[in-house]
């Protein structure tokens, strides 16, 4: 079997459990060296423990692979340098960084605490911001000492995010940001040989358990495996992609897509009294494709009362 990633080096940050686990897994079954990162705390961010990452290094091992454990938080700044400084000392180099770290604190909006807010952006956004910032660092540097590089940034938003979903006003506005992070970074850093994706996974894990029903049989409880995530991300992280940039996907056991983002509507001339702009804008939207859902088909997000 040809191994995509062969002799890469790879981050995978909430590499513990989860659609984290099998991404490492499956890059190192692929032939990459991986540094599984993992605070190893609750879904809801308190708490630390080391024997999660652990034992995702000790199945890479057991298999033939060589990875290493990592225990800093990604959205620490000094973190993420010693997790990037780590893969380039352990392995001699750095290809592939896989931001998947995250946790919950779901609330309306009515009740959400600051603490709550301030909390989830910091994982999900500032989470995928540091560790990038220190790979992509690395990478310019390679690229003006005249070295090759084959990049890649691998970042995880939601539908929640890009579709949206009552209650997670603070997870999806940081996943939303990670989608729109995906597409910038991207544009920056095409001239050092690095691309930058994203994937909105829907998948059972710990973090997702609590949120909808649980599945009843085993081809429900197949389709949301986190074992569907890791493939694209698999790919991504190869020398195979090194045409596709800016792009986010989602994966599932149900599907595989590409999301399209923002794209300008129905449009019409500035109009600079307030007065006259009801029927045009009431034309623009009978117009315009309603928001989509979050299967990402328009029409499927609820409208005002």
């Amino acid at each position: 079997m040809s191994r995509l990633c062969e002799g890469r080096v790879a981050i995978v940050t909430g590499a513990g459990r989860g659609i984290g686990r099998e991404h490492a897994l499956s890059l190192a079954y692929h032939g990459a060296k991986v540094v599984v990162n993992d605070l190893g705390g609750n879904t809801d961010g308190t708490g630390a423990d080391d024997s999660p990452a652990q034992q995702v290094v000790n199945e890479i091992i057991a298999m033939g692979g060589e990875a290493v454990a990592n225990g800093d938080s990604c959205s620490s700044w000094e973190g993420a340098q010693r997790m990037v400084n780590q893969a380039i000392e352990t392995f001699g180099d750095l290809h592939i960084v896989v931001n998947n770290a995250g946790i919950l604190r779901d609330r309306v909006l009515v009740n959400m605490t600051e603490e709550e807010w301030d909390a989830v952006i910091n994982v999900h956004l500032k989470g995928t911001f540091a560790p990038s910032r220190w790979a992509a660092a690395y990478w310019r540097e390679q690229h003006k000492a005249g070295k090759p590089v084959s990049g890649r940034i691998i970042n995880t938003t939601s539908v929640s995010g890009i579709y949206g979903n009552p209650g997670q006003t603070n997870y999806g506005a940081a996943k939303a940001g990670i989608a729109s992070f995906t597409n910038i970074a991207a544009l920056e850093l095409a001239r050092y040989n690095v691309t930058v994706n994203a994937v909105g996974p829907v998948a059972l894990t710990r973090m997702t358990e609590g949120l909808g029903p649980a599945p009843e049989t085993d081809e429900e409880r197949e389709a949301r495996s986190p074992r569907w995530i890791a493939p694209i991300v698999t790919w991504l992280a190869s020398e195979e992609s090194a045409d596709v940039s800016g792009r986010v996907f989602e994966a599932s056991g149900q599907v595989l897509a590409v999301a399209e983002g923002w794209v300008r509507g129905p449009r019409h001339a500035p109009i600079d009294d307030p007065t006259q702009l009801g029927p045009v804008v009431r034309e623009m939207l009978a117009a315009a494709r309603p928001n989509s859902g979050m299967n990402g088909e328009p029409g499927g997000w609820p409208q005002p009362k």
